[in-house]
């Protein structure tokens, strides 16, 4: 039964439109039109505050006490894709971490069996690593870093896991190898790696999409040896995932980055893990004990290990502390990534045709409901 969404501001995924309604027929949208012209027979749902495409992320660890590393099940997918929608996600990629071969295949198979039990949200899954430099590892357990086989890209390119991306240092993979894997379907992206500006320019031309966690466990930029991030900032059509919690980047450094690039092609990724939407202070990553402190994630040592952070804080944050177009924020959180995994004919505007994937944000931006394929969350 069809339903229309009225008395909210509209963002389309473009601008921003008052007094419109949002028909959805099903699990898809099926006009944006003004109430004014809306048939008398529909059935109008009023709402209030501002309405945008539902929040897509690219790089999710965990959420709601739930490791997908150690929880690779079709369950622990649905109990992570529960808590961030919370927050406005309705599109996901839950990311497993450099780990032992035979749980990656795991992970790979529960992401499979859970697209074909419809889990809200799945969209696929995010491989970060092994495939990465362990001079740049961050948290993820250097004995575990390996080089990419056949059989590796033969894994990632079997059908049935939706979209595929994969994190690794370009100065490890042969150019070869991520032409194979590109040409598979697999989104490759630089991230955990020191590659030079040459090596990235030969990693972009054999299919190289972006880069993870732009900043982060990467050298910085410098002048003699741009790296990377000069790398990302040079490349108008690269795609950059930012960690927006003020923590991981400082707010000047995204700022800058945001301002040289344009904001069309940078996407917010929050980078959870399973603290977020619980009151958990500490948690076991992989054998080792990661404190919470406020809203920064930390290992004893003192080093970052994900973020407890949410899409829609992440968005917050943009507005609140960068002083960003509430527009760009949510390009984006949506947009972008949905752009940045080719879904962008399905997902990331409010357009006749689209999934009726949405999300309702009061005046504070702070997140009222849900959409995922017609179906809000209180269902």
């Amino acid at each position: 039964m069809a339903f229309a969404l009225t008395g909210a501001v509209v963002f389309d995924g473009s601008e921003f439109v008052d007094g419109a309604a949002i028909v959805v027929d099903g699990r898809t949208i099926a006009s944006l039109c003004s109430e004014a012209d809306l048939p008398p027979t529909i059935e109008r749902r009023p709402v209030k505050g501002l309405i945008a495409p539902g929040f897509i992320d690219v790089q999710v660890n965990g959420g709601g006490g739930v490791l997908f590393n150690q929880t690779r099940t079709v369950d622990g997918i649905a109990a992570i894709g529960v808590t961030h929608r919370r927050f406005g996600t309705t599109g996901f990629l839950p990311t497993f971490i450099t780990d032992e071969g035979y749980k990656m295949r795991e992970a790979l198979d529960a992401v499979r069996a859970g697209l074909l039990e419809g889990v809200p949200g799945l969209l696929g899954i995010h491989l970060e690593g092994p495939f990465i430099n362990p001079a740049r590892n961050g948290v993820h357990d250097a004995d575990y870093i390996r080089p990419i086989t056949s059989d590796d890209i033969d894994l990632v390119a079997s059908p049935g896991i939706g979209r595929v991306v994969i994190t690794l240092a370009p100065e490890r993979v042969p150019a070869a190898a991520i032409k194979r894997l590109s040409e598979a379907g697999a989104i490759v992206c630089a991230g955990h790696t020191e590659a030079d500006i040459s090596t990235i320019r030969a990693a972009r031309a054999a299919g190289l999409a972006g880069f993870t966690h732009l900043f982060n466990a990467m050298p910085p930029l410098a002048g003699r040896q741009p790296g990377p991030v000069g790398a990302a900032l040079d490349d108008p059509q690269a795609w950059c995932g930012l960690i927006a919690d003020l923590q991981h980047v400082s707010p000047v450094s995204l700022r800058v980055a945001i301002a040289t690039r344009g904001w069309q092609r940078m996407m917010l990724v929050s980078d959870a893990m399973p603290s977020v939407g619980t009151e958990l202070t500490r948690f076991d990553l992989l054998g080792r004990t990661i404190n919470r402190h406020g809203s920064r994630l930390m290992t004893d040592e003192g080093r970052l290990a994900g973020a407890h952070l949410d899409m829609a804080s992440a968005v917050r944050n943009l507005v609140n502390e960068l002083g960003l177009p509430l527009e760009a924020a949510l390009h984006m959180a949506s947009r972008a990534p949905a752009e940045f995994l080719r879904l962008g004919g399905e997902l990331g505007r409010l357009a006749a045709g689209y999934r009726a994937n949405l999300v309702l944000l009061d005046d504070d931006l702070k997140v009222v409901e849900t959409w995922i394929d017609g179906v809000p969350s209180r269902d």
